[in-house]
């Protein structure tokens, strides 16, 4: 009988020794699971911001790539003013004129933003009257046009050379009599090629200032314009 009791005693103890370790466990293992919740969502959170910087620093590197990889290009428009005496009035931001990629008009020459080849263009339009009196005719002939394009490089500053030039023989003189050869004769002086420029290069236009008088003023008659190749 004493041995139940020791037995039915002990038996007690262990279930009431098991019952106060199981609610002692039952508060650590609460604290536990939340510090693990509060842990995983730490590192939720975490990779969430990494992934959305991730995203915001490749979509920024595609910005900028797509800023670099921008073709520089210039077109200008081209009027006749008289305080020029020299050159065409190139004008951007008018008509078809545009820019972009570094190429901008600065003291009405086109300035280079970088190291390249680059493809140079100009045209200049012009209405000529072939009539004249008879010693004009016997003095001046032919009537001839010319338009010029000219660099200026620190390597050779500071003078401007001539990388485009070109001439054009129009008409010949004719006396105001004879009719059939009258009036006014219409043409353009076009000319492009590539070169090899610099940054910080400067391009202008040269037209002498008699022809200046015969310009034409109509859009896209004269032009002025270079782009990255």
């Amino acid at each position: 009988m004493e041995g139940e009791c020791m037995v039915a005693l002990d038996t007690m103890i262990d279930k009431d020794t098991e019952k106060q370790a199981t609610q002692e466990i039952k508060p650590r293992s609460k604290l536990t699971m939340a510090l693990l919740a509060f842990t995983l969502c730490l590192a939720a959170t975490a990779a969430a911001a990494l992934v959305v910087n991730r995203r915001a620093e490749v979509d920024l590197h595609h910005t900028l790539r797509q800023i670099s990889n921008v073709r520089a290009a210039i077109h200008l428009q081209g009027v006749h003013n008289y305080s020029r005496k020299t050159s065409v009035e190139w004008q951007k931001d008018v008509d078809q004129s545009h820019s972009q990629g570094g190429l901008e008009l600065d003291k009405n020459e086109i300035v280079i933003p970088r190291d390249g080849l680059y493809f140079v263009y100009s045209q200049a339009s012009f209405r000529v009257d072939c009539s004249s009196d008879a010693d004009d005719t016997s003095s001046h002939p032919m009537v001839h046009l010319s338009h010029t394009v000219k660099r200026w490089s620190r390597s050779y500053a500071p003078e401007y050379v001539t990388i485009l030039h070109s001439i054009r023989t129009v008409c010949q003189k004719t006396t105001s009599g004879d009719s059939d050869k009258d009036g006014n004769w219409y043409t353009a002086v076009y000319m492009g090629a590539v070169f090899n420029l610099y940054a910080h290069d400067r391009l202008r236009t040269q037209t002498e200032e008699a022809m200046l008088e015969k310009l034409e003023d109509e859009p896209g008659k004269n032009f002025f314009g270079v782009f990255a190749l």
